[in-house]
């Protein structure tokens, strides 16, 4: 795919910015993979084939090379809520699948699906929160959740969606 085809699927001026405020050389390249994934709340192909091509020094497949590597980075869009919800140890002993299995039935993320139709919410299972005394948690954006069951993500998420006029 060319540059001028691209540019007509995506806003190359607000990844020009980035790059610009980055620093256009090859080891900024997680810096801008950052930026690009808080303007986007991910990071679209069409991106790193951009930035594949104006970084001297970096194909669009060493690009995509570091996009993958990293846990933080993701290929997929994001919600504008995104749950986060431990599975780790403490967590997981603590009852964190109910937990995840009521967020699933919520928001209808069946088969592997883990953002709703209207992207308004996606749901991750990470390893860790660093929150085990407050087993089993769930984060939502930037809020920690503690001691989380069925219901109270019931009522969390009602109340999100209220928030956005969601029936």
């Amino acid at each position: 795919m060319s540059v001028e085809e691209i540019s007509r699927k995506i806003d190359t001026k607000k990844l020009d910015e980035i790059i610009e405020s980055c620093g256009s050389d090859k080891s900024h390249l997680i810096a801008i993979l950052q930026k690009v994934q808080e303007e986007y709340k991910y990071l679209p192909e069409d991106a790193l084939i951009y930035i594949g091509s104006k970084i001297v020094g970096l194909s669009p497949a060493t690009v995509y090379g570091v996009a993958t590597f990293y846990a933080q980075f993701s290929l997929d869009p994001k919600g504008k809520y995104e749950i986060k919800v431990c599975d780790g140890t403490a967590c997981h002993v603590r009852g964190s699948m109910p937990v995840m299995n009521a967020i699933k039935k919520k928001l209808n993320l069946k088969d592997g699906k883990v953002t709703t139709d209207d992207g308004l919410f996606s749901m991750e299972t990470v390893s860790c929160l660093g929150a085990c005394g407050l087993a089993p948690v769930m984060m939502v954006n930037d809020k920690v959740y503690p001691q989380m069951t069925s219901d109270a993500v019931s009522i969390i998420l009602d109340t999100l969606m209220k928030e956005e006029g969601v029936k």
